[in-house]
C-alpha cells in the first residue's frame, strides 16, 4: 500500500482513535469499537474499511461478526520514511540546548 493511503487513513481524528483502540486493547469486533464512539455503527465500518484499504488493520470474519486487528508494517514504514526528519529536529535540538548552555555560563561569568 502507498505511503499516500497511509497518511490519508490517519488524516482522521477517528481513525487514529480506532487504531490506538486496537494497539492497546488488541483485535475487536466492529461492535465493539462502534460502542466507544459516538458516530452510528455504519460511520465506524467505514471507517474501519478505509483502514483496512491502507493495510492499518486485518479483517477476519467469525461467524457474523467481523473481528479487526492492528497491522503495524504500514507504520512501521511512516516511521522509515520520517527517520530523516526526526534526526534533522534532534541535531537542531541539541544545536539549541548547546547554545542555552554557553549563554547559562555566560550569564554565571558575568556576576
Amino acid at each position: 500500500m502507498s505511503a499516500d493511503h497511509v497518511f490519508a487513513a490517519l488524516a482522521s481524528p477517528a481513525r487514529r482513535e480506532l487504531l490506538r483502540l486496537l494497539l492497546e486493547e488488541g483485535g475487536q469486533p466492529a461492535g465493539r469499537l462502534a460502542e466507544r464512539f459516538d458516530m452510528s455503527r455504519p460511520s465506524v465500518s467505514e471507517h474501519l474499511k478505509v483502514l483496512r484499504d491502507a493495510g492499518l488493520v486485518a479483517e477476519t470474519r467469525k461467524g457474523r461478526e467481523r473481528l479487526y486487528r492492528l497491522e503495524p508494517a504500514p507504520l512501521m514504514e511512516i516511521r522509515d520514511w520520517l527517520g530523516p526528519y526526526e534526526r534533522f529536529w534532534r541535531e537542531k535540538l541539541a544545536a539549541l540546548s548547546t547554545l542555552l548552555d554557553e549563554m547559562e555560563d555566560d550569564d554565571d561569568g558575568s556576576r
